[in-house]
């Protein structure tokens, strides 16, 4: 598409064509629903932006996204670093992203009156629960297999091993992960699993692709720890066990 047209076209078009120009024009301070009847010029003069900059982003978003990563064969501290990378993405992306959405939400339609109402008030509960979880998760589960590794290299003050081995369990870690798995099932619920039609609103078709792709990342993350991170852990205690009670039976 020449890049005339697109300075041309108004915000709901280039929005309604791909739902992913909305996230590109958020991050440029640019709310799709209040300006989706200004053209992409009109936008960025009001806002002080260079348009032409704007259409290289819409044109090849420099999105990140989860890539298929030969991460069963990573060294397990890069496959740490890798999920926390995750995590910024989700905490200081697309949650703040979804967050607008779900406050801009304006149904103007009978079938989701009641979806904007729930949504408004689980939303930001769910967000609250969600980072609540990553961040205990990167205290806890995290800091406790970087300790282990810093054991199995001989690193380690003897009694606080001990210490840490009695109160720190992987299978515990792994049985709470799980209990977390399916965090957005009461999002489905209300939503019935992202129900659209053809006269749905643009602002809900936007809001449901986004949740739809954010429980995507979720499932894929999620694999990613029990599939390679937990695996992994587990070889490595049971490795620092193996070692601390050689060591301590000579002692």
């Amino acid at each position: 598409m020449e890049e005339v047209s697109w300075k041309n076209r108004r915000i709901g078009e280039l929005v309604e064509e791909n739902h992913v120009h909305a996230y590109v024009l958020f991050y440029f301070g640019i709310k799709f629903y209040e300006f989706s009847e200004l053209t992409l010029e009109q936008v960025c003069l009001q806002k002080g932006l260079r348009v032409e900059q704007v259409l290289r982003e819409l044109e090849s978003p420099s999105l990140l996204q989860e890539t298929d990563l030969p991460l069963t064969s990573y060294p397990i501290d890069l496959i740490i670093e890798y999920l926390k990378h995750a995590h910024f993405i989700f905490i200081k992306h697309k949650l703040p992203y979804m967050a607008g959405l779900v406050q801009g939400f304006n149904a103007q339609h009978d079938d989701y009156l009641s979806v904007e109402r729930d949504l408004k008030v689980v939303f930001p509960l769910f967000v609250e629960d969600f980072i609540h979880h990553i961040y205990e998760e990167e205290d806890n589960l995290f800091s406790y297999i970087r300790s282990l590794e810093r054991a199995v290299k001989g690193n380690y003050n003897p009694t606080r091993l001990f210490y840490l081995l009695e109160r720190s369990s992987l299978h515990k870690f792994a049985a709470e992960h799980e209990a977390h798995d399916d965090e957005m099932e009461g999002i489905r619920s209300i939503t019935r699993d992202y129900k659209m039609s053809s006269d749905t609103p643009l602002h809900i078709k936007v809001l449901y692709n986004e949740l739809k792709e954010f429980e995507k990342s979720l499932i894929i993350h999620a694999r990613i720890e029990n599939e390679i991170l937990f695996p992994k852990a587990m070889a490595l205690e049971n490795k620092v066990k193996k070692l601390y009670f050689e060591k301590t039976k000579f002692n």
